[in-house]
């Protein structure tokens, strides 16, 4: 087990040389530990199945458990998904970045351990400025799952963080002590209807409301 790297950062203005030693380990397959506005999660290139394959390893993730994902455009969006439903754009174009994640059917492209064999991504637009940065800076999808063993409590604040993930990552930035709390609202847009699958920073009643426009109810 070595000794992760930290890398204290400034939550709202995150210092461009930090951003880019952690993007480019990202880039050449290295797990970060950054902030969220809840909890800190893990980073590794999305598309990299060995990165992914990491990301599971040092979570001692089950194989049945898929991944979400952070972008940072619309653009990236279409790179992972089949198709981007008009329910999805009205709930993007309310409450993104930050605050819900959306899941699509995924592209075949995708690395097969990412969707857990469901067919299906979860995906949100980073919306804390570290985490924005990262994705953008990264030049990819990066994994957006919380830093925890499976199964244990997410962690706010870097003295919480398990030994067993921080002697794995390759590096740890340190935004201090977050928000926390219950996390994104999760949705599916893959059916007729959009459906909650778990309540979060939003309730369903904000979601219906922002898909009165389309006359979508569910």
């Amino acid at each position: 087990m070595h000794q992760s790297a930290i890398r204290k950062i400034d939550p709202r203005e995150p210092e461009a040389e930090i951003i880019a030693e952690a993007a480019e380990l990202i880039k050449t397959g290295g797990v970060v530990v950054f902030p969220t506005r809840c909890l800190y999660g893990l980073a590794a290139d999305a598309m990299s199945p060995a990165a992914v394959e990491r990301i599971f390893m040092i979570k001692q993730r089950p194989d049945n458990n898929p991944i979400l994902l952070l972008i940072d455009s619309i653009v990236q969006l279409e790179l992972l998904v089949e198709k981007i439903p008009p329910a999805a754009f009205a709930i993007m174009d309310a409450f993104w970045p930050g605050k819900v994640t959306l899941v699509f059917e995924a592209r075949n492209s995708l690395p097969a351990r990412l969707t857990a064999q469901t067919g299906k991504v979860g995906v949100r637009l980073a919306g804390h400025p570290v985490a924005a940065e990262l994705v953008k800076q990264s030049g990819c999808p990066i994994t957006g799952t919380s830093a925890n063993l499976s199964g244990r409590p997410g962690c706010y604040q870097l003295p919480d963080l398990d030994a067993r993930i921080a002697g794995q990552v390759d590096l740890i930035l340190d935004a201090g002590r977050l928000h926390g709390g219950v996390g994104s609202t999760v949705v599916d847009v893959t059916g007729q209807k959009p459906q909650i699958l778990r309540e979060g920073e939003l309730t369903a009643d904000e979601i219906r409301k922002a898909l009165t426009a389309i006359k979508k109810t569910f």
